[in-house]
């Protein structure tokens, strides 16, 4: 990897491959985007409001495609 920006690029496919393949691991989805959250602020060096802020986006983002695999009433 050259860049900080290609590791969480790669991270990010190898979670949402994860998560396609086990929906139902919310442990797996918490811990996802914790560590995203840590390297997208790393890189971006953001204040503490800015990544609770992108810690919740990214959450509301996953909660979506977790909606789309598994629909709320199953």
């Amino acid at each position: 990897m050259e860049s900080l920006g290609d590791e969480i690029a790669t991270f990010r496919v190898r979670l949402k491959t994860a998560l396609k393949e086990h929906p139902e691991d919310f442990r797996l989805l918490e811990r996802g985007i914790a560590i995203l959250v840590r390297a997208v602020s790393a890189q971006y060096r953001l204040s503490p409001k800015a990544k609770d802020d992108l810690a919740d986006s990214l959450a509301a983002v996953f909660n979506s495609l977790g909606d789309h695999m598994l629909p709320p009433d199953q």
